[in-house]
């Protein structure tokens, strides 16, 4: 079966996720959205092609593909019938209801890479619940995924726990150098600014990387450990030396990046602990996982997980695991283990 796929969202990774359906066996794009006036009725097979080649995005440029793109969900689907449609338009749940909304009065399923759909905090679990209902009444399923939350913080220190007698505290690290990162990821953790306009940004929340609380409290829940509190504690990584990416120089003494530490306590211990240094030049990038219990285990992947890659590529393989799960707000924790899907 072919899966009919509408996109919504057509940023950095609404793009690099397009281009991994376009270019796989078993998926159709039949619809492309995006709020942007300036993108309304041009054709994202041409998108994929220039946007997908400037973002350095890999996989091969679609062939033939003619999909006008549209500012209304309601009138693709109508027009369109999809079978799922993706969206990657904004990291907070809140801003991205009224989407959710229209996508489920149309019965369509949802994959998206809302970090903060990726899994219920106290501060959104109402918005959660309300999705859940929404869902639940369309008879389809809602999932938010992507690599960070998503995979690496989350669901795989889960999975390695499978093998345990007993677990007694879970350490996760991430460690990325932002250079291979796309702009708005680089913009996101700072890089380039003073150390006051970085703390200032950090203040109001539009420098951080979001998805430390519902990835802690993901692991808490399938621990059955009941949290006491989460803390989520961001640092400037200063620059030792001038560095520069594709897209911005920075001068030694700016900010080169985001040291951030999350903890959920359990029992007046960080149960859980959670540490993502993400900055221009990082020398040694790497995920790894410690689990301190019956086995003590430790992985680690040398050279990291790659952030924007593994963000679309979990969105697209997450896709038929959705179309067969259960009605309802899904999340990783919850759905059946997703792999590779190659049409």
């Amino acid at each position: 079966m072919t899966i009919r796929v509408m996109h919504v969202g057509l940023g950095p990774i609404g793009i690099a996720v397009a281009k991994q359906t376009a270019s796989r066996r078993g998926f159709q794009i039949v619809a492309a959205v995006d709020i942007d006036p300036n993108l309304a009725g041009r054709n994202l097979g041409e998108l994929l092609t220039t946007r997908g080649a400037e973002l350095q995005l890999g996989g091969q440029a679609p062939k033939r593909l003619r999909v006008p793109v549209t500012t209304s969900i309601g009138k693709a689907i109508r027009a369109t019938r999809p079978d799922v449609a993706v969206l990657c338009t904004s990291s907070s749940l809140r801003a991205v209801m009224p989407q959710f909304e229209e996508v489920l009065r149309h019965r369509v399923p949802i994959v998206t890479t809302t970090e903060e759909a990726a899994y219920p905090t106290p501060r959104n679990r109402r918005l959660a619940k309300r999705l859940d209902e929404l869902a639940r009444r369309a008879k389809v399923a809602a999932l938010g995924t992507g690599v960070n939350p998503g995979f690496t913080m989350d669901a795989l220190p889960i999975a390695l726990t499978a093998a345990c007698e007993r677990v007694d505290r879970v350490e996760v690290r991430r460690v990325q150098d932002a250079r291979i990162r796309r702009l708005p990821f680089q913009q996101k953790i700072g890089a380039g600014l003073t150390a006051v306009e970085f703390a200032r940004r950090a203040a109001d929340g539009s420098v951080r990387h979001v998805g430390f609380a519902e990835s802690i409290q993901m692991i808490a829940d399938a621990l059955g450990w009941k949290l006491e509190r989460v803390t989520d504690v961001v640092s400037p990584k200063l620059a030792d030396a001038p560095v520069a990416s594709e897209f911005l120089e920075v001068e030694a003494g700016r900010v080169a990046g985001i040291i951030q530490e999350g903890a959920g306590y359990v029992a007046g211990e960080p149960r859980i602990s959670l540490r993502l240094e993400a900055y221009l030049g990082a020398p040694l990038s790497y995920d790894s996982v410690l689990i301190e219990g019956v086995p003590r285990l430790y992985s680690k992947i040398d050279g990291g997980v790659h952030g924007d890659i593994a963000t679309a590529s979990m969105a697209v393989n997450a896709i038929p695991a959705v179309l067969a799960a259960p009605a309802g707000f899904r999340t990783m924790r919850d759905m059946r283990l997703p792999s590779y899907f190659g049409g």
